[in-house]
């Protein structure tokens, strides 16, 4: 056992099931569950990550019946044909020598399905449907149709199932008094309230001995109005353990809550002192979640006693080889999970599979393969960005010979940017990873090497790859060569900024460019009691749904900040789906003076004049930041082409297209070009 991680690689036991390490892969829906073939995918998907020794894999939600899925057609498990089908997937992991449960997920009233179902007809605010309340039959087989959702479960191989109860599906709609009004037999007090789930959990467990693994998903934080008390919650646990599950996984947040709670700017383990909460009083195994992103903060939650085991989800997505890099002391080359959303989250709530930023092959591991070539070639990569950075690692993993090209003194390019923005200091660890395997790889990395054409074909490379990077976009405004005027590379990289700010452009980089304007120089990244403060979270769990009275609507700002576009469309309106809202209300509660449909008239001493609805204004401010968007860099393209018709040519990432930076785009590309020498 690597001695750095104790806690992490014990085994352990739940129920009469041992389980080689602490190290849970969570329940993740990847879409490739209605995909055709898609479980065939799915095995592969699953088998690399039990390989990699992780201790337990809980599938993506499964619905106990049709009403209950997360939209029309989505996966259930009520047939002998589905169940064939997840039989691939408990061989794949079973193979490998690991373990794996599946989540019975029903999504109640969150089901995007004009037949959606609930407690109570109330409408929830993520979705267009008004439910049906279940009548006491409908309750009835509902309970009976999770009975056998866990017994198709058990024939399918799995080795246990595990109960979605929180994060406002069904169970949880009928544990809060917010969502169940009922004055039947299944609801009213808490004695009622909570008879739905412990009528399931006593009928699963009545149908199978104690090797199949009950887990149970507790809400221990709704973050909504009229949720749980903590009261309730260690009251409807106690009896969680009587009916019989084996262990807690601890849920943290509505989806409808407005409060992040897996984003990048939740400190790490923001949570981790809800699930020691109920560690306190509960005698079974407890898992903890939510921002668990490296096998260090994975250690100090075990080792601080605030839980059994730890639940990772995406930080899977991100390396299937976590665990055992860990315990080979190869810390440094995990492939860290940044928490931005980009191709997990929001690809899953926009119909779209499930990947990764910075492991663009998740998802599609029988389509992206990294194998070593018979055929090595002589590749150049020019610019060390994150189309450069993933391209030259791959392409070394194949077995190429590759030189990367960087004329900075560092590697990183834009994400050189991107780390310096308050909550974005995840990315110093994408940084960390390509710099451990640049090495590991041998990669000849040339930094402060400006590459030429001549000698790029005097090299005689047999690829050449273009990665280049943007170059920022200067928008046609008289005065634009004002001394007020600030490009956003120079105030990233240091310049000296006035109290009062006009930030031209509303795209990804113009939110950026703002929060970190409305930040000082003393900022040191995500502060837990800050975070909770803010957003209204109280750690003491006195109120309902774990809410403070208010959140803090307003907070101070390091200087006064304009952001301007020329759309009449809301600003952000193209940000990430499941983090968008979060930007637009820190720089709402930084008091950030946010403009759409600007004319953009004149910069001089006076400030940025601008016309909105017909009507002049001067904004008197110290500097104007240009944030106007991108244009692609192909100075070094042009040239190779002019003079090297015959070499074989390759543009990535910003060099390919500019638009909004997109490293998740970029990163996909280097990786793709890569497999494909």
């Amino acid at each position: 056992m690597n001695a750095s991680y104790p806690h992490l690689l014990a085994p352990i036991t739940l129920g009469s099931v041992e389980l080689r390490t602490r190290v849970i892969m969570g329940s993740m829906h990847t879409g490739l569950e209605e995909q055709p073939q898609g479980f065939e995918r799915l095995a592969e998907f699953y088998r690399l990550r039990a390989k990699h020794d992780v201790g337990l894999i809980v599938t993506g939600g499964i619905a106990p019946n049709a009403e209950g899925a997360v939209i029309m057609g989505a996966a259930k498990l009520t047939t002998e044909k589905e169940i064939e089908h997840h039989r691939q997937l408990t061989d794949a992991v079973h193979q490998e020598g690991g373990k794996i449960c599946m989540q019975i997920l029903h999504a109640g009233r969150y089901a995007y399905n004009p037949k959606c179902v609930a407690p109570s007809a109330i409408q929830s605010p993520i979705t267009p449907f008004k439910p049906r309340e279940l009548s006491a039959e409908d309750v009835e087989q509902t309970i009976a149709d999770f009975i056998h959702c866990a017994q198709c479960a058990h024939q399918a191989g799995y080795d246990g199932v595990e109960i979605m109860g929180s994060e406002g599906y069904l169970i949880n709609q009928f544990l809060a008094q917010r969502t169940n009004q009922r004055q039947d037999e299944w609801g009213g007090d808490l004695e009622r309230r909570m008879r739905f789930p412990l009528r399931i959990v006593e009928g699963i467990r009545a149908a199978f001995p104690k090797d199949f693994i009950i887990l149970f998903r507790i809400s221990m934080l709704d973050l909504v109005e009229g949720g749980s008390t903590l009261e309730e919650i260690l009251e409807f646990a106690k009896h969680l353990e009587k009916a019989g599950i084996d262990a807690f996984n601890t849920g943290i947040g509505w989806h409808e809550a407005r409060i992040p709670t897996i984003a990048t700017l939740v400190p790490r383990a923001a949570f981790t002192w809800a699930s020691a909460t109920l560690k306190k009083s509960v005698s079974l195994p407890v898992i903890a979640c939510n921002r668990i992103n490296t096998p260090e903060v994975a250690e100090s939650v075990l080792a601080n006693g605030d839980a059994d085991l730890v639940s990772m989800a995406r930080p899977f997505l991100a390396d299937p080889e976590f665990v055992t890099k860990a315990a080979n002391d190869k810390a440094d080359f995990i492939n860290t999970c940044i928490a931005c959303n980009q191709a997990c989250l929001d690809h899953t709530f926009s119909g779209k599979l499930a990947s990764c930023l910075v492991n663009p092959i998740a998802g599609r591991e029988t389509e992206v393969i990294v194998k070593l070539t018979d055929h090595i070639k002589r590749v150049a990569v020019i610019g060390a960005g994150p189309a450069g950075m993933a391209c030259a690692v791959t392409a070394a993993q194949c077995g190429h010979d590759v030189v990367l090209f960087e004329r900075h003194t560092e590697i990183g390019g834009q994400f050189n940017l991107a780390k310096q923005i308050p909550g974005k200091e995840e990315f110093y660890e994408t940084l960390r990873y390509f710099q451990h395997q640049l090495n590991e790889l041998s990669v000849d990395v040339r930094l402060k090497t400006e590459a030429h054409s001549d000698a790029l074909i005097q090299e005689g490379f047999d690829h050449v790859v273009i990665a280049t990077g943007v170059l920022p976009r200067i928008p046609p405004i008289t005065g634009i060569d004002h001394p007020k005027v600030l490009g956003y590379i120079d105030v990233l990289k240091g310049a000296a900024v006035g109290k009062s700010v006009a930030v031209i452009g509303a795209g990804g980089i113009g939110f950026d460019v703002s929060e970190f304007l409305t930040h000082d120089a003393k900022h040191q990244g995500p502060d837990l009691n800050e975070f909770l403060a803010e957003w209204g979270i109280d750690p003491s769990l006195k109120n309902r749904g774990g809410l403070t009275d208010s959140a803090e609507d307003s907070l101070s700002s390091a200087r006064e900040v304009f952001l301007l576009q020329r759309k009449t469309t809301k600003l952000g309106q193209d940000l990430g789906k499941t983090t968008g809202w979060i930007h637009r209300t820190q720089l709402k509660r930084r008091g950030v003076n946010m403009l759409n449909g600007v004319n953009y008239l004149k910069i001089d001493d006076e400030g940025l004049h601008i016309e909105v609805n017909d009507q002049t204004h001067c904004l008197a401010v110290d500097n104007v930041v240009l944030c106007a968007g991108q244009e692609s860099n192909r100075t070094l393209w042009h040239s190779l082409s002019e003079n090297a018709p015959n070499l074989k040519l390759h543009r990535i990432g910003g060099a390919e297209m500019a638009g909004e930076l997109d490293a998740k785009r970029a990163i996909k590309e280097g990786v793709e070009l890569a497999v494909s020498f």
